[in-house]
């Protein structure tokens, strides 16, 4: 396995359809995706599947039983909390290879408990007010990019590489 260029959290997700288009992005730029209990589907679910379609054979993913338990696999990785309720925007981070972007539940977002960890570290996306949200998936794809923006890329994959992504 590989060193992942970022490692995706999604914090209790409920929909199926969101999570296996996440995982589809995942793939695309060799991230990590983390799925913490409960999940609102079955890892079987042929929405999720649907959605990842035949990608997700080649996602790498964990299923955690909180976020203590990811905190504890990944110590020293910085942490980005996306949460409407942030005052600091997206492009102000400074993001690093192997970071985690924490996203929470569709219906509820992340609780405070865990927000309140690094307040530093929260980010939003900006949009008017008469926009709640944006979908968790358009959300996950907006914030990843911008990650492998400021990486320059994504680093070249060489023929002899099939089935790794290379380390920057």
């Amino acid at each position: 396995m590989f060193d992942p260029l970022l490692n995706v959290v999604l914090y209790q997700p409920e929909i199926p359809q969101n999570t296996g288009n996440i995982g589809r992005t995942c793939v695309a730029v060799g991230a990590r995706l983390w799925m913490i209990r409960p999940l609102g589907f079955r890892l079987e679910d042929r929405y999720l599947k649907r959605a990842g379609m035949d990608y997700w054979k080649h996602l790498d993913w964990e299923v955690a039983e909180s976020w203590s338990e990811v905190r504890r696999q990944l110590p020293d990785s910085q942490v980005w909390y996306l949460t409407k309720t942030a005052t600091r925007p997206l492009w102000d981070a400074a993001f690093r290879p192997g970071d985690v972007v924490l996203f929470g539940r569709e219906s509820r977002g992340l609780p405070e408990s865990i927000l309140a960890e690094q307040p530093a570290h929260r980010l939003m996306l900006p949009m008017y007010p008469q926009v709640r949200s944006l979908n968790l998936a358009s959300t996950v794809n907006t914030v990843v990019y911008e990650a492998v923006r400021q990486f320059g890329g994504l680093p070249r994959r060489t023929r002899s590489e099939p089935d790794g992504i290379p380390e920057f």
